[in-house]
C-alpha cells in the first residue's frame, strides 16, 4: 500500500512534465519551451505577447511542424545542398551566439570609452575647422561669369548662390556649409579652403568631381570636438569590435591549423 501511495505521489509530481506541450502534430510535440522561446524572439523585435499573439503564433508553429514533418518525408532534409545549407545556418547561429555571450561577459568600461575619447580629441587638438560657403556651377565660363559679378559687387554671393548653385542644399542657405574641418570635402576643394585666408573669396573658382566652386572662407577655428554624450554609442561599439577581432585573432593564433592545397581539378 505505502508503495502505491509513493507511486502515485510520483505521478502527481511528474504530470506537470506532461502538460508542457501546446501541441502535437503527428505525435511529435511543440512544447511550451519552445513557444516562449519564439515569443521572446519577437517581443525583443517589438511584438506584444498577448493571449491572442500566443494563439496565433502556435497555429504557426503547428503549420511549421506540419511542413518539416512533409519535408522530412519526401527525403528533402537528406538532399546535399539542403544538408550544406542547414550545417552553413547552424555553424552562423553557434558563431553569432558565442560572440554575443562572449561580449556580453566582456563589457567595454566607461573608463576604457574616456580614454578613447580622450585620445582621439587630443590627435585632433592641432586640426582646424572651416566655416565655407560655396556656389557649385556645371561650367567654368558660367563661374567665372558670377565670381566677376561678385567680386565687382553687382550681385550678392548669397543671392547668387540661391539663384544660380546646382548644389541645392546649400545653396538655399546662401552658399552656406557651415563648420567643417577640410578634410570632409574632395581633396580640390579641400586644398583651396586650406590654402585661403580668412574672410577670404577665392581669386578663381575650383573644379572639383562636382563641377566648378566658387569658394569663399568666412572664418576659421580650432576642431570643436564632440561632446563624449554624443559619441559614446559609436565609441563602444567601436572598441566592442576591437576586443572582438583581438579574441578572434587570440582562438586563431591557440588553433592547431594544417591548410591542404586544393588539388587541381581532374582533366576531362
Amino acid at each position: 500500500m505505502k508503495r502505491f501511495m509513493l507511486l502515485a505521489a510520483t505521478c502527481a509530481v511528474a504530470l506537470p512534465a506532461f502538460a508542457q506541450n501546446v501541441a502535437t502534430v503527428n505525435g511529435k510535440a511543440i512544447t511550451e519551451a519552445e513557444l516562449n522561446s519564439t515569443v521572446k524572439a519577437l517581443v525583443a523585435r517589438g511584438a506584444q505577447d498577448t493571449p491572442e499573439f500566443r494563439s496565433q503564433l502556435t497555429n504557426e508553429l503547428i503549420n511549421r511542424a506540419v511542413l518539416i514533418q512533409e519535408a522530412e518525408k519526401a527525403g528533402i532534409d537528406k538532399k546535399e545542398d539542403v544538408v550544406t545549407a542547414l550545417n552553413n545556418a547552424r555553424q552562423e547561429i553557434l558563431i553569432a551566439s558565442l560572440l554575443q555571450e562572449w561580449s556580453a561577459k566582456n563589457q567595454i568600461s566607461d573608463a576604457d570609452i574616456q580614454k578613447t575619447y580622450d585620445e582621439i580629441v587630443k590627435e585632433n587638438a592641432a586640426k582646424k575647422e572651416y566655416k565655407v560657403k560655396h556656389i557649385l556651377v556645371k561650367d567654368e565660363t558660367a563661374a567665372n561669369k558670377l565670381l566677376k559679378s561678385i567680386k565687382d559687387k553687382k550681385a550678392k554671393f548669397a543671392d547668387v548662390a540661391k539663384k544660380e548653385s546646382i548644389d541645392s542644399g546649400s545653396g538655399n542657405n546662401g552658399g552656406d556649409l557651415g563648420w567643417a574641418p577640410a578634410e570632409n570635402y574632395v581633396p580640390e576643394f579641400a586644398n583651396a579652403v586650406k590654402g585661403a585666408k580668412k574672410g577670404q573669396l577665392l581669386s578663381k573658382p575650383v573644379k572639383s568631381q562636382f563641377g566648378w566652386h566658387i569658394i569663399q572662407v568666412d572664418d576659421e577655428r580650432a576642431a570643436q570636438p564632440p561632446k563624449l554624450e554624443e559619441v559614446k554609442p559609436q565609441l563602444q561599439q567601436m572598441l566592442s569590435q576591437q576586443a572582438l577581432q583581438k579574441h578572434m585573432k587570440e582562438l586563431r593564433d591557440a588553433a592547431k591549423v594544417e591548410i591542404v592545397e586544393a588539388k587541381a581539378a581532374a582533366k576531362k
